[in-house]
Formats: structure tokens, sequence, C-alpha cells
């Protein structure tokens, strides 16, 4: 973690694909059911289907109830420095971590108890979705040319071999 600050990866949300709308509010509408978004940009309200826990999840943005719903880094990026990204471009670091792959609307608490935790720290309690969730930290890793530790390998081939069908 030597040299890691959050900030090496921007300051807050940004608009990567031109659209007019923060990475935020595009994961969110992206991500949840029904999204309320009456000018365009801004997420008001939406269900979530939430894939770390399996639980519904009524969206509504406000003081008290915008943290119900976060958006995580599925590689967070305290992991994704220490794998590779001290030597990206701060460019580079800007657009992993707006970027739409990376990104996940997920339940407040099951992304405050993951923290930065690899695949070899902490899975999604959701054991349906945890083939899906390694498979896409891989891709992330692979997409920004990023390494994992020995544990992080082990723990993501043990998943992954509970994902290939008996044969």
């Amino acid at each position: 973690m030597t040299g890691y600050e959050r900030d090496a990866f921007g300051h807050g949300w940004i608009d990567v694909d031109r659209n007019g709308c923060d990475t935020r509010n595009d994961v969110l509408a992206r991500d949840l059911d029904d999204p309320d978004r009456p000018q365009g940009c801004r997420v008001l309200s939406g269900i979530l289907d939430d894939p770390y826990t399996g639980a519904l999840i009524e969206f509504v943005r406000g003081e008290g109830t915008s943290q119900l719903v976060q958006i995580d880094h599925v590689v967070p990026l305290a992991n994704a420095w220490v794998t590779g990204a001290q030597q990206l471009t701060e460019e580079e670091r800007v657009a992993f971590a707006n970027d739409p792959l990376n990104l996940l609307a997920v339940d407040g608490s099951a992304n405050q108890q993951k923290g930065a935790g690899d695949a070899a720290t902490w899975l999604p309690a959701n054991r349906s979705f945890r083939c899906e969730y390694v498979a896409r930290q891989v891709a992330v890793k692979a997409a920004h040319d990023l390494w994992v530790t020995p544990p992080e390998r082990d723990a993501i081939e043990r998943v992954l071999d509970g994902c290939r069908p008996a044969a």
C-alpha cells in the first residue's frame, strides 16, 4: 500500500462516456430496475436486485438513504494499486476507477464489509453470484494489465473450478 491514496484515481465520478451523466448515475441507471431519472441523468429512485446479498433494496436518493446502495469497484482501488496500478498514468487510473466493467451497484453494508478485499479475503454472500463476480475481477484485471497475488489466484481458481459443469 506504499504510496496509495484514493485521489491517485481521480476526484469523484466523471462522465467517461460523454453522455452528459457521471459514471455513478450511469451505473445506477444500468443496475437498478425501474430507475426514475426525470431530468435524464440523476437517478432518484429504483429497485436493486443486489448481486452481493441477493436482497431487493429500494434506492431513494437522499440523506440517510443514498448510502443503502453504493457503487462498488469490483477490483478495489487499493487492490489495483498494489497489483500494478501504481505504474499506470493518472489518466489510466481515472479510466480504471470509472470503468463500467469494474463497477456494480450493490448493498452499501456489503460494500463496506468488502472494503479493499480481494477474492482471497472476501466473496459475496450470494453464492450464486460468485462465479460471475470472480470472472469479472479477472476480466477487469486483464483489461487494465493488473496482476493477481498468489493467494488471490488460488481463491479465484477455487471459485472458478466450482463453476465448471461436471464432466
